[in-house]
């Protein structure tokens, strides 16, 4: 059955998306795709079975234990958990309104795709069986923390993947010894406090990626690009003024905010690239020129900010206007892209939040309340806050004329990659 799930069209198309979207403009090996890692959180998903059949088999129905008729459910899930992303995920969704979780949930339990009529076989209502898993609704906490949780499959596929394919050691952590000392509990899956230290090294890794890779200036510079462009594309449309000979059909459904699952299925990294690739040789400078930028890799650059420096925002918008650029399209602070991120908040109200160490006694605790190192970095959130501007802003006054004042006077409120306020000695 997992064959015939991963021979169907909808999952086939994850391999045209990458995993990590435009970070491969950073990362030139970052060139995986969505299809390889659903297939390593359905090999982890796998080996977690596989663990608690063999050393926690339930044997009563109130025990706590692993009951094996979840495990088809599981790894359905596991493999199917993505299956709604669009091309480049979180800006397409930032765009057009849409959300991979609901796409997937549609995909799964819509008649129409061959993915439904695959989990039909199993029984009638065992799409939404899966489907209730990707909702977090599923009745056994075990089989959803095994996919959505702060140490689940997924999770633990990303940051040893996307590590390798970038080239990065921050992802690195002991999946060996994590998934030995997994155990399920009546109200989830907990771990044993004898490998405190291998989660630990799981929390401060996924920590580290996100600094060092997931929130690169460069790639968060060409999310800002794509964002534009794909907003102007749809400001264009949305007034009659997109006038390519060969107009983006695929793309019109979301234009027009009336798309299906069939529309949805049919976009991948691929077919927006060549939207891109028409958009470039646009009559409207402003798509052609974002178009251009995106598709050859000319990045925003980027100054920090901070609380006492961004009231100079709306002045370097004025001056990068002034130099002959929208500021709508080419500036941007975090706050207008998506940048998911979330940090070890652990909540007693909420156990999918927290990850719980099992003692020798039986009972739990938290894991921020065992570990220091931890503990130090339970609920920060230590992404720094950016504005992107035309890199041309930064030209040398020597090789312009026109511009020289303004590129003078911009730069002036920069110093050492921040935005300062000029009156404030750094």
């Amino acid at each position: 059955m997992i064959l015939d799930l991963i021979n169907t069209r909808e999952f086939q198309r994850l391999r045209r998306i990458r995993q990590l979207g435009t970070a491969s403009s950073t990362f030139h090996g970052a060139e995986h795709s969505r299809f390889t890692h659903s297939v390593g959180v359905y090999e982890i998903t796998r080996q977690i079975c596989d663990n608690f059949q063999r050393n926690y088999p339930s044997q009563s129905t109130d025990d706590g234990l692993w009951n094996d008729d979840e495990r088809l459910v599981a790894l359905c899930a596991a493999l199917l958990h993505d299956i709604g992303h669009g091309p480049y995920s979180h800006t397409f969704e930032h765009i057009f309104g849409t959300n991979h979780e609901n796409v997937t949930v549609e995909i799964l339990t819509s008649p129409a795709t061959e993915v439904n009529k695959v989990l039909r076989e199993v029984a009638p209502d065992f799409p939404e069986k899966v489907a209730s898993v990707i909702q977090k609704t599923y009745p056994n906490p075990q089989v959803v923390q095994m996919i959505s949780s702060q140490i689940d499959a997924d999770r633990m596929d990303y940051l040893l993947r996307d590590s390798y394919y970038t080239g990065t050691n921050y992802g690195t952590f002991d999946l060996r010894r994590i998934l030995r000392v997994m155990r399920p509990y009546k109200n989830g899956i907990t771990f044993h406090i004898s490998g405190m230290h291998a989660v630990e090294d799981y929390i401060v890794s996924r920590f580290q990626m996100y600094q060092q890779v997931y929130f690169h200036p460069v790639s968060r510079s060409m999310e800002v690009i794509l964002n534009r462009l794909l907003q102007r594309a749809k400001f264009l449309f949305e007034n009659n003024q997109l006038t390519e000979e060969t107009p983006p059909h695929l793309l019109l459904p979301f234009f027009e905010n009336n798309f299906s699952v069939e529309d949805y299925i049919r976009l991948d990294d691929g077919v927006l690239n060549t939207y891109f690739i028409q958009w470039s040789m646009s009559p409207d400078k402003i798509l052609s020129d974002l178009a251009s930028r995106f598709l050859n890799r000319k990045p925003l650059k980027s100054a920090r900010f901070s609380a006492t420096t961004s009231n100079q925002i709306p002045k370097l918008c004025e001056l990068v206007s002034a130099a002959g650029y929208n500021a709508a399209y080419y500036t941007a602070t975090n706050d207008s892209f998506d940048l998911p991120y979330d940090v070890y908040a652990p909540s007693q109200s909420k156990k999918i939040t927290q990850i719980e160490l099992y003692q020798d006694d039986g009972t739990l605790i938290e894991l921020s309340k065992v570990s220091k190192l931890v503990a130090a970095i339970t609920g920060e959130f230590s992404g720094d806050e950016r504005f992107f501007f035309p890199r041309e802003m930064l030209t040398s006054s020597r090789e312009i004329d026109l511009f020289a004042p303004i590129y003078e006077q911009f730069q002036r409120h920069l110093k050492n990659g921040w935005l300062i306020d000029k009156k404030t000695d750094y």
